[in-house]
C-alpha cells in the first residue's frame, strides 16, 4: 500500500507543469541539506572537546560538558519547534482524491504520519546526537546511562514532531510559547533568570537513571496516537478538509486610494494579510528578521564587517524576502481570472512593489535599536535598507516570474492543510540576493575603509530606484513570456 501512495506522489512530481525547476530547486536543497548535515555531525563529533576548553578557561559555567549540553537542551528543543513550525511540510498528500479510490482512511493518515516521521527536521538532529553520544561512550561515560539518554533526546524528538502538528494550526498557543522562551533567553542572558537550573536536572534525570527513556518514548508513542485519531476524524469532505466559511466583514480602506489605479490590488493584498493564515503568518515572520543581527554580534564574527551588511540585508529586508518570495504565487488561485481581464501588468506589479516597500521601511525604523549597539550597525541597516528599496525589491519580483508554485488560500488549514510561513524555495532564491551587495561592500572597503562599502552599496540601491521605470518594463515582459506556464502550473492541484 504505502509503495502506491509512494508511486502516486512520485507521478504527481515528474508530470507536475513545474517539474524541471522542481527537480533544479530539489536539487539545490539535497546539495544544502548535505551540507548541515555534515556540520551537524562536525559539531556532534567535536562539541564535547570545545566545551571542556570553554570550561577550563571559565568562558563557560558548568561542571562538565555533558551538563554543558544538557544546561541548553531547553533552547535546543525551543529552537527545534521554532523550525519545524515555519519550515516543516504538513502531512500533505492529495487527499480528497484519495478518498475516492479504495484506501482506508487509516492507512491514509498512516501514511501522512509515516512521512512527518522520516522528515529531515528528525534526522538532522540524529546527526548531533549520535556523535555526541559516542564521544560520551569514549570519554568513560557509563553505556546503558549514554543509551538511556539518547534514546531520551529521540523520544523527544519525536514528540515535538507530533506537537508541531497540532501548533501549527493553533497560532494562540504557538505565538505565546515562542514569546516565553524568548522571554526566558533574554532573561538568562542579562543575568535576571536562569531557566536551566530548572530544566538541566529533567535532562541529566535520563542519564541518572537507565530506565527513564521509556517516558519520552511513550509521550512520542502518545503523540502519534493522539495525532493519528485526530486526523482520522478530520478526514472527511464535510469535516477536516471543507472549506472554511466565515462571516465576511467590510473594512475601510479607503485611504489607499491616493495610491491611484493600485490601490485595489494593495486593498486586496492587505485583507489577505489580515483573513488569511499563511499571508499572516509570512507577515509576523518577517518582522522577526529585525532582530536577525544580534546573531552576528558575537566574538566569532569580529573583523568580519560584511557580516554587518549581511545582518541588514535580513534585518530590513524580512518581509521583501518571504512574502515577496511567494510573488505572484499569493495570487494563485485566482491568477487566471485576473489575466482574462484587462489588467495591466504593471500596475499589478508595482502594488507588490509598494507594499514591499513600506513594509522595509518600517522594518528599518524598528532597526533604530542598533543604534545603541554602535553607529556602524545603524550605517549597515540604512545601506541595506536603501539597496532593498532600489534593488532588492525589483530582483525579488523577477524572480517571482519563475516561482510557479501554486497557494492554496481557501483550504480550512487543519489536519491536513498548508500553511507553512515561507518555504525553503523562498530561502533559496535569496541566495542571489544577498552575495552581490556583499561584493560591492567589500569591492570599495578592501581599498577605502567601512564606509565607502556602506555608501557604495546604498548608491546602487539609489540607482536601482533611478532606473525603476526601465527595470519594471523588463520585468513586465518577462511576466508576459511566463504567462501561459504560469497559468498551467497554478491549475496544477498538488
Amino acid at each position: 500500500m504505502f509503495k502506491k501512495f509512494l508511486n502516486l506522489e512520485w507521478k504527481s512530481f515528474v508530470r507536475s507543469a513545474a517539474f524541471k525547476q522542481n527537480l533544479a530547486v530539489k536539487i539545490l536543497i539535497g546539495f544544502f541539506a548535505i551540507i548541515i548535515l555534515a556540520e551537524m555531525l562536525g559539531a556532534g563529533a567535536f562539541a564535547y572537546h570545545i566545551l571542556r576548553k570553554l570550561i577550563e578557561k571559565d568562558i563557560l559555567h558548568a561542571a562538565n560538558p555533558f551538563a554543558a549540553v544538557n544546561k541548553f537542551l531547553i533552547y535546543w528543543f525551543a529552537i527545534d519547534l521554532l523550525v519545524r513550525y515555519f519550515m516543516q511540510k504538513m502531512p500533505v498528500t492529495n487527499i480528497k482524491p484519495l478518498l475516492y479510490l479504495p484506501f482506508t482512511k487509516g492507512k491514509i493518515v498512516k501514511y501522512a504520519l509515516g512521512k512527518t516521521v522520516l522528515s529531515f527536521f528528525n534526522v538532522l538532529p540524529a546527526f548531533f546526537f549520535i556523535p555526541f553520544s559516542t564521544v560520551l561512550l569514549i570519554e568513560g561515560y557509563s553505556p546503558l546511562c549514554v543509551i538511556s539518554w539518547h534514546l531520551a533526546m529521540l523520544g523527544i524528538t519525536l514528540s515535538l514532531n507530533f506537537l508541531n502538528v497540532f501548533l501549527n494550526n493553533v497560532d494562540k498557543v504557538f505565538y505565546p510559547v515562542l514569546a516565553v522562551f524568548v522571554i526566558a533567553g533574554l532573561a538568562q542572558y542579562y543575568g535576571y533568570f536562569d531557566i536551566t537550573v530548572y530544566t538541566q536536572p529533567v535532562f541529566a534525570f535520563f542519564y541518572n537513571h537507565a530506565w527513564s527513556f521509556i517516558i519520552p518514548l511513550m509521550l512520542a508513542a502518545y503523540a502519534c496516537w493522539v495525532a493519528y485519531h485526530y486526523f482520522l476524524k478530520q478526514l472527511y469532505l464535510d469535516a477536516g478538509l471543507a472549506t472554511a466559511v466565515k462571516e465576511a466583514k467590510t473594512e475601510d480602506l479607503s485611504f489607499l486610494d491616493r495610491f491611484g489605479n493600485i490601490a485595489v490590488y494593495l486593498k486586496n493584498d492587505i485583507k489577505l494579510i489580515k483573513r488569511n493564515k499563511r499571508a499572516r503568518s509570512t507577515f509576523i515572520m518577517g518582522f522577526f528578521f529585525v532582530a536577525y543581527g544580534v546573531f552576528f554580534m558575537s566574538d566569532l564574527y569580529d573583523g568580519i564587517n560584511g557580516m554587518k551588511v549581511f545582518a541588514g540585508l535580513f534585518c530590513t529586508g524580512g518581509f521583501l524576502f518571504t512574502f515577496g518570495g511567494l510573488v505572484p504565487s499569493w495570487d494563485s488561485s485566482y491568477y487566471k481570472l485576473m489575466m482574462s481581464q484587462n489588467i495591466p501588468y504593471k500596475d499589478f506589479l508595482l502594488s507588490k512593489w509598494w507594499l514591499m516597500i513600506i513594509a522595509t521601511a518600517l522594518s528599518f525604523v524598528l532597526c533604530s535599536f542598533y543604534l545603541f549597539v554602535g553607529v556602524d550597525w545603524w550605517f549597515a541597516m540604512f545601506a541595506a535598507a536603501i539597496y532593498n528599496i532600489g534593488f532588492n525589491s525589483s530582483v525579488v519580483l523577477l524572480s517571482g516570474a519563475y516561482v510557479k508554485t501554486p497557494i492554496d488560500l481557501t483550504s480550512n488549514k487543519k489536519a491536513f492543510g498548508d500553511s507553512k510561513a515561507f518555504n525553503v524555495k523562498t530561502l533559496l532564491l535569496t541566495i542571489p540576493k544577498l552575495l552581490l551587495p556583499v561584493i560591492i561592500y567589500y569591492a570599495f572597503a578592501w581599498p577605502f575603509n567601512e564606509t565607502a562599502g556602506f555608501v557604495a552599496i546604498a548608491v546602487t540601491g539609489v540607482l536601482g530606484l533611478l532606473l525603476r521605470n526601465r527595470i519594471f518594463g523588463l520585468i513586465e515582459n518577462i511576466y508576459k513570456q511566463e504567462k501561459y506556464d504560469t497559468i498551467a502550473a497554478y491549475a496544477q492541484k498538488d
